[in-house]
């Protein structure tokens, strides 16, 4: 897997695994759990993780909808 992009804005994350998976791009969202340890303060950016073979075609349709990858 590879890191595609990192936010703390839950809705932006919500929004990109949207369109990654309505473009058929397998999607994982990493650091869902740190919610936890930092008491759902957002302080923490969760990141979503996409194939090698996947990320050209998956960084396209974020900046086609202006989605920042934030690294």
């Amino acid at each position: 897997m590879k890191e595609l992009m990192r936010s703390t804005d839950m809705t932006v994350i919500a929004f990109a695994t949207a369109l990654l998976r309505g473009e058929d791009i397998d999607c994982f969202e990493m650091d869902v759990n740190m919610s936890v340890l930092e008491g759902s303060i957002g302080i923490f950016p969760r990141r979503v993780m996409v194939r090698p073979d996947d990320y050209d075609a998956a960084v396209r349709v974020l900046r086609d909808n202006e989605i920042p990858l934030g690294m």
